[in-house]
């Protein structure tokens, strides 16, 4: 291990752990290490030699191992499967495309599937997975063949419902913490989108692949991915088109974000301003291609950039004027997550535990399959010992 690696993990590992609102005792005790061990390291005057050690760090502090390892093997770390996520990457390893083209039948018209299809991306909003994977197991090999057996003239409506389909599916995995399934449907929902010609089209499956590399903390993917497509839909944007518009302004709240994953905070502000120009022209009330772009959304993302910033204080701020009246379940729920992280990083523990009881009133699977969620709970139950019954109770719901 190089020197110049070694104080460049060091510094990377004390960034992460005051992001998380984590003391040098608190990670020592998750990581069963001293806190002399902590502070030497993050000085970067001694060494994480053993990768076993190495992959407790990377698991608490919620950082991929990758980027931690740079001069170590990576080895995979293990998670519990979430039965949704296991269905949904089952559905999308069936060879439906196949038994399309061996065995064509008669599909429904589109206009039988496209309720189907909006109830899909209802479920998704409202992070109702069950039942949402129960669906997408009879829509997604409907819309296979009826892609291929389509009268001719009308193959691009299905393709266009299948490319909405996959986008669903696609949202769903990412947030069940499977950016590999995600990728694959992303993939899928960008190939169908092509077919129909529709360049918005094309960018919605652009922007949800932003949220797979995302997931994954590829964030120079996010940032070429959603700078290429919203430079595309820049002249449309200028043209006052409302769903370029809004696909524009989502595509820049995930540059945003991504800015503000490299701690660089001139550039996620100045992404966020820029998002909130237009979503003050688009208004609320608009769902354009499922991103829910608005004047809420933008201050939600104000809200996520600041905790990743470690400015608890700003996130408060900004998060006690969301209006979020307007959003989609799985958007209350993300504020309420995001509000639980600020109140981690001031170790006001009771508030937190209130902001995350708050989320899963409203999105209890959304809850109970989040990655950051089990790493919060278990941030605060290193917090508060011993744990209060609801932040006990919590954690036994969600797994920690």
């Amino acid at each position: 291990m190089s020197t110049e690696y070694q104080r460049a993990l060091g510094r990377r590992i004390a960034q992460e752990r005051r992001r998380r609102g984590l003391s040098q005792p608190e990670l020592a005790k998750m990581i069963d290490r001293s806190v002399a061990w902590i502070s030497q390291v993050e000085r970067g005057v001694r060494k994480v030699d053993r990768m076993s050690v190495l992959e407790k760090v990377a698991e608490v502090l919620d950082v991929p191992l990758s980027e931690l390892a740079a001069e170590a093997p990576v080895v995979a770390a293990v998670n519990e499967e979430i039965p949704d996520a296991t269905s949904l990457r089952l559905l999308l390893s069936g060879t439906h495309a196949l038994r399309a083209m061996l065995h064509p039948v008669s599909a429904p018209p589109a206009e039988e599937i496209r309720p189907q299809v909006e109830r899909a991306w209802e479920l998704t909003h409202e992070s109702r997975y069950t039942e949402l994977t129960r669906l997408l197991h009879e829509l997604v090999p409907t819309l296979e063949t009826a892609v291929r057996s389509a009268q001719e003239g009308r193959a691009a409506e299905f393709f266009e419902l299948l490319a909405a389909t996959y986008q669903a599916c696609s949202a769903a995995l990412a947030k069940l913490g499977e950016p590999e399934a995600a990728w694959i449907a992303a993939d899928r929902a960008i190939v169908a989108a092509e077919r129909t010609g529709d360049p918005l089209l094309v960018a919605a499956g652009a922007f949800r692949l932003g949220f797979v590399f995302m997931g994954a903390r590829h964030l120079d993917q996010v940032e070429e991915t959603a700078r290429t497509a919203s430079h595309a839909l820049w002249p449309l944007v200028e043209a006052g088109r409302p769903e370029a518009m809004s696909l524009w302004g989502a595509l820049t709240l995930q540059r945003a974000v991504a800015a503000s994953l490299v701690n660089d905070a001139d550039t996620a502000y100045r992404h966020l301003d820029r998002a909130r120009e237009i979503a003050e022209r688009v208004g609320e009330g608009r769902n354009d291609h499922n991103t829910e772009f608005g004047p809420a959304n933008v201050a939600l993302h104000e809200v996520s950039v600041a905790v990743e910033l470690g400015d608890a204080g700003h996130a408060l701020r900004a998060g006690s004027k969301v209006d979020v009246s307007v959003l989609s379940g799985e958007r209350r729920t993300r504020l309420h997550i995001e509000l639980a992280r600020a109140h981690a990083q001031r170790r006001q523990i009771d508030e937190a535990v209130s902001a995350l009881l708050a989320a899963e009133a409203i999105t209890p699977e959304q809850i109970r399959g989040h990655r950051t969620v089990r790493r919060l709970v278990s941030d605060l139950l290193t917090m508060q010992d011993p744990p209060s019954p609801n932040l006990r109770a919590l954690a036994d719901r969600v797994g920690t």
